[in-house]
């Protein structure tokens, strides 16, 4: 089930290169599906901020995301495959980055760590040669 309505969509049809014979010179199978982030009244405004920073390099200036899909050899399956790998980001983009609350060592784990780095210190002071004392 997509999270984006079908009207929100907008898909062009291109012939593929690669191999697939005469089916390749003939029929246009692959798919450049385009959908406007900026303007979608169906995500929230912390999603479509996500997405456009998901998005990257497939983002236009205008804030439209191209998905290129000339993975199938059916036009159907390389559509399928389009709005698949939205609803991929869109999912990504849907959940909330969990921030961290930064916390401070306590005092106690300040001093077990300055003990054990003496603690280290001395036995590797004892590693040396022996002097000739």
């Amino acid at each position: 089930m997509s999270r984006i309505p079908e009207e929100e969509l907008e898909f062009r049809f291109f012939r593929a290169g690669g191999p697939g014979g005469q089916n390749v010179n003939k029929v246009s199978t692959a798919v450049q599906m385009r959908f406007d982030v900026k303007n979608s009244p169906s995500l929230t405004d912390p999603v479509k901020a996500r997405l456009m920073k998901l998005a990257g390099s497939r983002l236009t200036l205008d804030g439209v995301i191209l998905i290129t899909a000339v993975r199938f050899r059916t036009q159907e399956r390389n559509r399928a495959d389009a709005v698949a790998r939205l609803d991929e980001m869109v999912a990504e983009a849907s959940i909330k980055p969990v921030y961290r609350v930064p916390t401070r060592p306590t005092k106690a784990s300040k001093e077990r760590r300055l003990k054990s780095k003496s603690t280290r210190s001395t036995i590797k002071s004892g590693r040396g040669k022996p002097s000739l004392d």
